[in-house]
């Protein structure tokens, strides 16, 4: 392969590398620090801040119009005058120019609209940033703080208390449902706490491994674990809830305060509260989708719930939710319905309405069914009235605390052991090798950036067992160097030209580099298949190293030699004393 072929190789490795590491640039040095701690916040926390800071703008915008409405926009908010610009055309009306505060507003229908729009913008801001993250460089616990515990399910437990109360039970089946419903409870509680995006998976056959980055309170976190779901059934108020939907769409900005309460309770009556309507959305997150005046008296608590499953309506085919009730709850349930016909009953779950149906007549036996739903929404619905009734019991097996304070110090310890051990190298490579010296520097720069790249493509976390694969790895690419620069000092003190003495000496040096890195990256592979946690982290990136090294000693070493010898028109090798 002529050397143009192999340097047009070389600048599209280092391309494609560019491409990989660049969500890590941008996330570790181009994204501000509070935009960081948003973006690794919960989606939950994004919405919320979203909102709130959209709220804030309208009010601040709302305030500017009435002392002025021709005043000019704010300068932070001139992203909103080409969204209303949009507004415009696409109401076929003309753009007004020059665009002032009355006619941003004017360029929407309502107050929800513009707040929709701001909350919008913070929202697609911070999850760009999200992405970011997600696409770049992890920091393992031991370098960013954190905590990981191990949760052990009682499945034998949960199948007993089954049994006892009489409900056939495939154990197998069971256990598999019970496992995928306690994941998901837990995701949901530690997503709602608010903490950095965890790691929540099933370990084995009844354990949860749970990993969050960040500071975390043990105690707080054990409470949320241990805690249970609160899922109710109320009554809707109608009437109350109509006009509250009127009034907030007059006032969307100015109903609700910072943590959620209403900043006026008297636009509805004294025995009601007002809920988020919610459903799921694209990623399996809560969206609301309006609100619901309902009674603050339980109509049913969740507790008389035995089971629930996912059926079909006989005439229609369509999805229906079926629940089992005990026998009081068939009694409280057959009585308030009986009571309240033609009235709707909302089911909640953690203070949010996920369903809500017509009763169109008294419900007794202790079965319910409830329609009107897709597949997918009955399939939800499910999960959430299996929260109440499916009991597994969760203990903490295993509880590891790391403080973000030793994290990083942890990093600046990993950082300098790099920096002090490449520099090293480096220094001797220079003096004992003198010129071919520049050609090991430039390799182990090489190396470095496309070893950092193989992690940021594949999400790869980087620990401190990670940073040690990779000071071993520079150690072994500064072996195959030394074995080239050897044996190149072979050939040249046989008498060969510089070309012959190149060509033979990377030739001779081929299979000693190729036999020792190979069984390395065996060695590695099964390392990174048969261990855990900090012993897979040093074993990928061992054999990501191995491969970034074999290829810049006898790739990019072997193109600088031939660039100097034909550019340069170079005769001679400075690859060492006395030669």
């Amino acid at each position: 392969m002529n050397k143009r072929s192999r340097f047009l190789i070389l600048l599209a490795v280092l391309a494609v590398c560019l491409a990989f590491l660049w969500p890590s640039v941008t996330w570790y040095w181009g994204t501000p620090k509070e935009v960081q701690a948003l973006a690794l916040g919960s989606l939950e926390n994004i919405k919320d801040y979203a909102t709130a800071q959209a709220s804030s703008d309208v009010l601040a915008i709302k305030a500017a119009a009435k002392e002025d409405d021709s005043a000019a926009v704010d300068p932070q908010f001139a992203w909103l005058e080409k969204a209303a610009a949009k507004q415009y055309k696409k109401a076929g009306e003309k753009v007004p120019s020059p665009m002032t505060v009355g006619a941003v507003l004017s360029a929407y229908q309502n107050e929800q609209e513009v707040l929709d729009e701001i909350s919008g913008h913070y929202r697609d801001n911070i999850l760009k940033a999200k992405k970011r993250y997600q696409n770049s460089v992890k920091l393992g616990l031991d370098l960013s703080g954190g905590m990981n515990i191990i949760v052990k399910a009682d499945l034998d437990a949960a199948v007993a208390s089954q049994v006892a109360s009489g409900t056939d039970v495939n154990v197998e089946q069971f256990k598999k449902s019970a496992m995928a419903q306690a994941v998901e409870t837990l995701t949901g509680r530690i997503d709602k706490f608010g903490l950095t995006e965890p790691v929540i998976r099933q370990q084995g056959e009844d354990r949860i491994y749970i990993e969050m980055p960040g500071a975390a309170e043990a105690d707080a976190i054990n409470t949320i674990i241990m805690g249970k779901g609160i899922l109710n059934f109320r009554l809707v108020d109608t009437e109350a809830t109509e006009k509250f939907n009127q009034y907030y769409m007059q006032h969307a900005a100015s109903t609700f305060n910072a943590l959620g309460d209403l900043i006026d309770p008297s636009i509805i009556p004294a025995d009601c509260e007002v809920m988020g309507h919610y459903t799921k959305d694209d990623y399996g997150l809560d969206e609301r989708i309006g609100y619901l005046v309902v009674k603050k008296e339980i109509a049913l608590d969740g507790q008389h719930i035995k089971s629930a499953e996912v059926g079909a309506d006989n005439l229609t085919n369509r999805p229906e939710v079926d629940f089992v009730l005990d026998t009081e709850g068939a009694e409280i349930f057959g009585t308030f319905t009986g009571a309240h016909k033609g009235e709707f009953l909302a089911i909640v779950s953690d203070n949010k309405v996920k369903s809500y149906a017509r009763i169109n007549d008294a419900i007794t036996g202790g079965r319910v069914a409830i329609t009107g739903f897709g597949l997918e929404e009955a399939q939800n619905l499910q999960k959430v009235l299996q929260t109440a009734w499916l009991n597994v019991p969760l203990s903490v097996e295993s509880q590891q605390v790391i403080g973000a304070s030793l994290g990083e110090q942890a990093i600046h310890q990993g950082i300098k052991a790099i920096v002090v051990g490449l520099l090293a190298i480096m220094v001797f490579m220079l003096i004992w090798y003198k010129g071919a010296g520049v050609n090991a520097v430039v390799a182990q720069v090489l190396n470095l950036y496309i070893m950092f790249s193989i992690l940021s493509a594949f999400n790869l976390t980087l620990s401190l067992p990670s940073i040690a694969g990779m000071i071993l790895t520079i150690g072994m690419a500064v072996d195959a160097n030394v074995i080239i620069f050897e044996r190149i000092k072979e050939e040249l003190a046989l008498g060969k030209s510089r070309q012959a003495a190149l060509s033979t000496g990377f030739d001779n040096a081929f299979w000693a580099i190729m036999d020792s890195n190979i069984t390395t990256f065996i060695a590695a592979i099964f390392l990174s298949q048969l261990g855990t946690g900090s012993i897979q982290g040093f074993a990928v990136t061992l054999a990501i190293g191995v491969i970034s090294s074999v290829f810049t000693a006898l790739f990019v070493s072997r193109l600088m030699f031939d660039f100097n010898t034909d550019v340069f028109k170079s005769t001679k090798v400075s690859i060492g004393w006395g030669l």
